[in-house]
């Protein structure tokens, strides 16, 4: 058995886009145990790698991103998750975490074969990487928890499709295992 590794999923965010007032609520709602998730993996000493969106521009590298959001409306959601010096970051540009990024490089580098996804959206970019670590022969744990939706009953569809279909472990942030 190998190693765990926390993914945060798009939690560096802007919150300037067309769903934003569907996912704020529910946003506003995970940040506490997504924070927690994170101290505690730190804590740990597991591997904490955040995968985020770089928001359409090719120029930007990790430290712009997390200054844009910021500098943004909504830096309150975006402050107690900040990666720290020892967090891992990969920008990606598409739904998936592992969708031309060098994420499973990166992973079987340092030996991960368990991957805790949390952030954003449960029903768009958590569940098409839950399939992508799936398809990738890696464990897979959702704490249901720790990720935020736009829409309550696709989340809830997408929840039950990573367990059904992924054999994702869906617990509550507490009962993690790394």
């Amino acid at each position: 058995m190998g190693k765990s590794a926390l993914v945060v999923v798009d939690m560096i965010n802007t919150y300037d886009h067309p769903d934003a007032e569907l996912l704020l609520p529910s946003v506003r709602t995970a940040l506490p145990r997504v924070t927690r998730l994170i101290e505690r993996a730190r804590e740990e000493g597991v591997t904490v790698i955040y995968v985020n969106d770089n928001f359409g521009e090719w120029r930007s590298h990790h430290g712009e991103i997390v200054e844009t959001a910021l500098s943004g409306r909504y830096a309150e959601l975006v402050e107690p998750v900040l990666p720290d010096d020892d967090s891992l970051f990969v920008v990606k540009a598409r739904h998936s975490i592992f969708y031309e990024t060098p994420l499973g490089y990166l992973l079987s580098q340092l030996g991960v074969d368990h991957v805790v996804l949390c952030g954003q959206v449960t029903e768009q970019c958590v569940l098409y990487s839950a399939l992508d670590a799936h398809i990738r022969h890696l464990r897979v744990s959702i704490p249901e928890d720790s990720v935020a939706h736009i829409h309550k009953d696709l989340a809830e569809a997408a929840l039950h499709m990573m367990e059904r279909n992924m054999s994702a472990a869906i617990r509550t942030a507490e009962t993690i295992e790394f």
